[in-house]
């Protein structure tokens, strides 16, 4: 899959059921040495109860699928 077809999928925690973001709006961080995504970084702003500029960094590895409309994943409870 190709990082343009990850663009627009909405962003779910399954154990919540949770809309988080849509992708267009994540950033990747991404390791320099190895080129391997590490993290999704998800801006939360205000409408999800937080206050502007806050953000969900979830690991690459707690992603389950991704599928044809959305990507679910399993945030940590402490996240």
């Amino acid at each position: 899959m190709r990082l343009s077809e990850l663009g627009g999928k909405e962003i779910v925690d399954y154990r919540k059921a949770k809309r988080l973001g849509v992708l267009g709006q994540t950033d990747l961080e991404i390791n320099a040495s190895t080129g391997e995504i590490n993290h999704l970084i998800i801006p939360t702003g205000k409408w999800m109860g937080r206050k502007a500029g806050a953000e969900i960094k979830v690991p690459w590895h707690f992603i389950r699928t991704i599928g044809t409309d959305m990507i679910i994943l399993e945030v940590p409870e402490n996240k």
